[in-house]
């Protein structure tokens, strides 16, 4: 059989998404070439809750469809060709081998595992009448591929080139315009309008003046700042007021925030959510947070409602805004009653006990990503936090539980990828973001990126010289 193309797979490929191996079959024109290890690595992947723990059992039922075509013997090698009885056409060949080359002393065993795939990979280099290409998601193994002359790649998404939309967009007006600026079609100002420039800055030409605006159903909607503002945390520049805004307008259902560390974004977030519950818009708050513990631990902590050690361990940021809420509540209560008085801090028990008493009356409930399946979500402002942790399939996953009566934020930032299994081009966020390119009509969205540090002149030097 000729292929047009020869890939061997590294395993987080598959744990990514087991569908890959479709895509990159290309309906049979391509041959996907596994070590054994990689089945072996797989098979311990499959007991669990977790999102990856979803895709080893699903590529274990994509092989249950497998017939074998043949089995061949070539040196210290054994070739098992199988073909998958779906309309793909996916042929893959598995090849393994008694004894393997690498000494396994002193030696980790991911490293160990890392080692036979790439000695499978070098003999089907020069098994295949065509050159092979590695793929993996791990730059050491695919540093280790280029030193054995193997061409590598990593797996990139549909595009490959980065992105930067103008998700606020900075135009000049004429200051007659200003009257009947609200609710004007924005495209009369700005000719080359697109979807996903969801806020502008309008400047006044010879004028300092500048008016904020988001843009809803192309139409100008001017900021009421003294709304925004009327809640616990106050936005403190252009970017959080624009954010502020969509949070607590109910034409959008979905926002997609790429945010530095420090600007905010999960203050703003659940500030928001909690006036709006108390507004009673909705009944609950829900923070589901996918981060790089939850990749081993997510099966043992399940679903956590209340104020209890492992809800505080594993939600640090969630706990940490709580904690600042209180105390910014606190202080703006006292000034407002008498700004002259002496400012007393609240102790930190008094601090949990009313940290406590906020999770009951707004049903703030914590969420872990392994457990979601086959529950529905009503009537809640949802804050899914490290996006970029996620995989495409874990966020369809999580956004399909989710009715229309609910509000979600979605928080990340391609700066603070943990996750084995993604990288900037492949992950729930950037495909989320990148998806504002065209208009969508299914739901409101509005995107945006945080790019000022707030939290102090520690956090905003890190990420200046660590982003280069």
């Amino acid at each position: 059989m000729n292929f047009e193309k020869y890939y061997v797979l590294d395993t987080n490929i598959l744990l990514e998404d087991a569908t890959n191996i479709y895509k990159l079959s290309q309906d049979g024109r391509n041959l996907i070439i596994l070590a054994e290890t990689v089945l072996d690595e797989i098979d311990t992947k499959k007991s669990g809750f977790d999102e990856i723990n979803f895709q080893a059992r699903e590529f274990a039922r994509i092989l249950e469809n497998a017939t074998i075509l043949e089995s061949i013997k070539k040196d210290l090698y054994k070739i098992i060709r199988l073909k998958i009885e779906n309309e793909k056409n996916t042929i893959i060949d598995i090849i393994s081998k008694e004894e393997y080359d690498v000494n396994i002393k002193n030696i980790s065993p991911n490293i160990i595992n890392d080692r036979k795939i790439l000695e499978v990979a070098k003999f089907a280099n020069s098994y295949y009448k065509n050159q092979v290409e590695f793929l993996s998601l791990d730059i050491m193994a695919r540093t280790r591929a280029i030193s054995l002359d193997i061409k590598t790649d990593a797996l990139v998404g549909k595009d490959k080139d980065v992105f930067d939309f103008e998700f606020i967009k900075e135009i000049e007006i004429n200051f007659e315009d200003l009257e009947y600026l609200d609710n004007q079609d924005i495209t009369k100002f700005d000719k080359e309008y697109k979807p996903y420039n969801f806020s502008y800055c309008l400047n006044v030409k010879f004028s300092d003046q500048v008016i904020l605006a988001n843009i809803q159903n192309k139409k100008i909607k001017i900021l009421d700042e003294e709304e925004i503002r009327d809640q616990i945390i106050t936005p403190l520049n252009k970017e959080q007021l624009f954010f502020s805004e969509a949070i607590i307008n109910h034409l959008y259902n979905v926002l997609i925030v790429e945010a530095r560390a420090g600007s905010g974004k999960t203050l703003l977030a659940l500030s928001g959510a909690l006036k709006l519950v108390r507004q009673k818009h909705y009944q609950k708050i829900i923070y589901i947070r996918n981060s790089i513990e939850s990749l081993d631990k997510g099966e043992d902590v399940g679903y956590l409602p209340g104020l209890e050690e492992k809800f505080k361990i594993y939600n640090h940021p969630l706990m940490d805004s709580l904690d600042y809420i209180i105390r910014s509540e606190h202080k703006r209560k006292r000034n407002k009653k008498n700004p002259d008085a002496v400012f007393n801090e609240l102790d930190d028990s008094e601090v949990t006990s009313r940290i406590e008493q906020m999770i009951s009356n707004y049903g703030i409930e914590t969420m872990w990503v392994g457990e979601m399946r086959g529950r529905t979500l009503s009537n809640s402002f949802i804050i899914i936090d490290e996006a970029q942790n996620m995989s495409n399939k874990t966020m369809q996953m999580v956004l399909s539980r989710i009715d229309s009566s609910c509000k979600v934020v979605i928080l990340g930032s391609n700066k603070q990828i943990d996750n084995f299994y993604v990288n900037k081009y492949t992950n729930a966020l950037t495909t989320l973001l990148k998806s504002t390119k065209n208009e969508n009509k299914i739901v409101n969205c509005f995107a945006i990126k945080l790019q000022k540090v707030l939290r102090g002149p520690i956090t905003e030097w890190a990420e200046e010289i660590f982003s280069k």
